[in-house]
């Protein structure tokens, strides 16, 4: 008789199955097969139910079960005040029957069990409780053999995670399949459902792991904003195809955008998502994203198409590829592809500064190799303008092929040899300027430098000297304007020696109450590059490098190999550092430095030499005391000319918990000076202002402003987003509105915003 009353109530199976299928009703449909870096779809952090009342809220949770032991080794234990049997074939368990097996806990004022047919009766304040769960019901009954039980008027309640809920009347046809009727499942206090699903009914089958739904309402509060005649969704980790969560905003460039994934589970280690896009004043757009992940390779291929944007008068659409492939222990192959169908299309669908800022289009796939001392890569770039207020005479080469190879090995000792290679085939398409059609020089670079090294350093010091010569070899040519072509081969060969050395200091000092090492490094680099002309060597990818502190040590103040400076410099720069005694954090790092001319610089990109004694004093500070105040300054001053080149100062404070206000200061010299001030200000547990402010006083008008209110409770999330921002390069603005409704557990509706909120506001929570 204890071994049958023992497997009595399978109620612990119907639970589960009723918790995973509402609790699953998510995107959990859709779970990737996949989680790629970046990727929306990647499992996120849990959400937080701090506000929320204790989970165990039946009244008859008893706490201290026994959890650790094999529960189907475990004994059974039986009590009752009362207990009765006529005979071997009825069993009757009165006044608080109880039957426990190790964290399995079952309880009533009446259960009843008959040995033939192996039917079993439970009434008057059924309770069933386990280390996960709790569940209650106002009569059960059912067989063990076979398995079945119907509860009538259930109430379940999560332990290890939250959620809760209730069924009408719940019945368990066998280990893996249940039914049941007028069911509701929240993770809100059950006394205070702010949501909640509700199913006229629920039919769960376990083995497949599909549970399906008829008459599936979501409501929050008493409002029902989400109504489906059928639903169908997983009980379990097992991904199935179905709708994701909408998303929706609206913007004075484009009015509504309401956006409803559609996610199809193809394969184990493949998937793809629809996105069907409506933009009310510019017209339908269709988006997908395929995801894939092998043994050996991941990757991503997504787009959207629009064949008539009805503002635009044409077809828009954009695409991506990004993929990463391992060949083998030491090679790989990645892809970046991107492109858009034209300048407009980031200002038109683009929702952030960023991406309106951006002005080429990146793509880029290559071939990579990497050991022992070495690394190697065959491949090609090219952009794309994204920025309409520049001519198409403005687009970079397209690099392809471009190989490198580059090698460090130890030789005799301390001496090191090593090389650094470049080959590239640069290519541009012809261009138009006012009615004239030019053609642009075209050919292929080779560019090497071997070198010697000696490094040699101690605890406390460095030295560092180097010494290689850089050949850089062209085959050019060049459309005439009669159509025919001029050749050319120019090369230039320049010697490198430089000599890097530097000490660092320590001692002990004692601020503020603690102990901290404070360091003095100064460092010295001395460069020598003698002269070259460099006129008659063509322009591919020279640009000049921006000037900071980590460029005081540098041996070519341009990118590529087109320009290589000449140098008679030496920089003296110090660094001193605070660093915690208990922990290492560091506290505080200051630096300076300049580089000293004792020749004139006669390499310049257009204009004629320049001759100053010295380059600019570059300083650069941050100052991290405490986890609420962080301070930061870079400053850059022309001594030759009396005048800041450069001054950037940004100011964090956090408070109150999750608060944060930053205040900012750039400025560069002839391009730019902004503030920017960002706040995250929490009113109390439940209610946060968000705002920002970035103005340019160069240009006496505002870049983005921002200001919204985010209220957050035990399973709810709101906030409300107002931006006004520019869209284009010209300074044309707009404006747009955002509503996002997290409720927790579920998922999301409305627009998205947690991304550009990060990004806008440092420390953002």
């Amino acid at each position: 008789m204890p071994r049958n009353l023992s497997r009595t109530p399978r109620l612990r199976l119907l639970v589960q199955a009723t918790v995973l299928c509402l609790y699953g009703l998510n995107a959990h449909a859709a779970k990737p097969a996949a989680c790629l870096p970046g990727s929306d779809q990647c499992p996120r952090k849990s959400d937080d139910f701090s506000l929320c009342k204790p989970n165990a809220l039946l009244a008859f949770y008893v706490p201290g079960l026994p959890t650790s032991g094999v529960r189907e080794q475990a004994e059974t234990d039986f009590s009752a005040d009362r207990f009765q049997s006529a005979d071997t074939t009825k069993y009757v368990l009165q006044g608080k029957a109880r039957i426990q097996r190790l964290d399995q806990l079952i309880q009533s004022d009446e259960l009843t069990y008959w040995t033939e047919t192996t039917a079993w009766l439970a009434t008057g304040n059924v309770r069933y409780q386990d280390s996960s769960m709790l569940l209650s019901a106002s009569k059960a009954q059912g067989k063990t053999t076979p398995s079945t039980a119907v509860l009538d008027d259930a109430r379940f309640q999560m332990l290890t995670s939250r959620g809760n809920g209730s069924a009408a009347q719940a019945e368990l046809l066998d280990d893996e399949h249940a039914h049941m009727k007028m069911v509701r499942f929240s993770t809100c206090d059950p006394d205070q459902p702010s949501w909640e699903i509700r199913a006229k009914d629920l039919n769960i089958d376990q083995a497949e792991g599909i549970a399906r739904g008829h008459d599936v309402t979501l409501r929050v509060g008493d409002v029902p904003v989400l109504w489906l005649p059928y639903a169908r969704f997983p009980t379990d980790d097992r991904r199935q195809s179905g709708f994701l969560y909408p998303s929706f905003g609206f913007n004075g460039n484009s009015g509504l955008d309401f956006t409803l994934p559609y996610y199809f589970n193809l394969a184990e280690n493949y998937d793809l998502t629809l996105f069907p896009r409506l933009v009310t004043q510019r017209g339908f757009m269709a988006g997908a994203e395929f995801r894939y992940l092998t043994d050996s390779s991941r990757g991503q291929i997504d787009g959207s198409w629009m064949s008539n944007d009805r503002r635009a008068e044409r077809e828009r659409g954009a695409w991506h590829w990004d993929n990463f492939t391992s060949i083998s222990s030491n090679w790989n192959f990645t892809a970046n592809i991107n492109g858009v169908s034209d300048k407009r299309y980031f200002e038109d669908f683009g929702d952030s500064l960023s991406s309106v800022a951006t002005s080429l289009l990146p793509s880029s796939a290559y071939l990579n190799g990497r050991g022992r001392g070495w690394s190697a890569s065959i491949g090609g770039d090219k952009y794309q303008i994204t920025d309409p207020t520049l001519s198409d005479q403005f687009e970079p080469y397209r690099r392809l092929p471009r190989a490198t190879f580059e090698g460090d090995f130890g030789l005799l000792g301390s001496l090191r040899g090593g090389v650094k290679s470049e080959f590239v085939a640069f290519d541009k398409d012809c261009f138009t300027i006012d009615g004239t059609r030019t053609c642009p020089t075209t050919g292929q670079r080779l560019d090497l430098y071997p070198y010697l090294s000696l490094p040699m350093e101690g605890a406390s010091w460095f030295l560092r000297p180097e010494f290689g010569v850089r050949h850089t070899r062209y085959d050019v040519q060049t459309e005439l304007a009669d159509g025919s072509r001029r050749k050319a081969s120019p090369d230039r060969t320049t010697p490198i020696s430089s000599l890097d050395m530097g000490l660092v200091f320590e001692r002990d000092a004692n601020l503020f109450g603690k102990s901290y090492t404070q360091t003095l490094e100064p460092r010295l680099f001395y460069l020598y590059v003698p002269y070259r002309n460099q006129d008659q060597l063509p322009l591919f990818d020279a640009q000049l490098l921006s000037f900071d502190f980590p460029q005081l040590f540098t041996t070519n103040r341009y990118t590529g190999a087109d320009r290589q400076m000449d140098a008679n410099n030496l920089t003296a720069a110090v660094t001193t550092r605070l660093l915690e005694s208990a922990t290492g954090t560091e506290r505080l790092s200051a630096s300076l430095g300049q580089i000293r001319y004792f020749d004139d610089q006669r390499v310049q990109l257009y204009g004629a030499p320049t001759r100053y004694s010295g380059s600019d004093y570059v300083a650069e500070l941050d100052v991290h005391l405490n986890d609420r105040w962080r301070l930061r300054v870079a400053d850059q001053w022309d001594p030759n000319n009396d005048r800041t080149d450069l001054s950037a100062i940004s100011v964090q404070r956090k408070f109150l918990g999750d608060g944060v206000l930053n205040l900012s200061y750039r400025y560069r010299r002839d391009f730019l000076e902004q503030t920017d001030i960002s706040a995250l200000i929490p009113l109390n547990d439940k209610w946060r202002l968000i705002g920002r402010w970035n103005y340019s006083l160069r240009d006496r008008k505002p870049l983005e402003t921002l200001f919204g209110v985010e209220r957050d409770s035990c399973c709810v999330v709101w906030r409300l987003l107002a931006r006004h921002y520019l869209r284009d390069a010209s300074g044309e603005a707009n404006d747009a509105l955002y509503f996002e409704m997290e409720l927790k557990g579920l998922g999301a509706i409305g627009q998205k915003t947690g991304d550009f909120l990060r990004r806008g506001i440092l420390g953002y929570q």
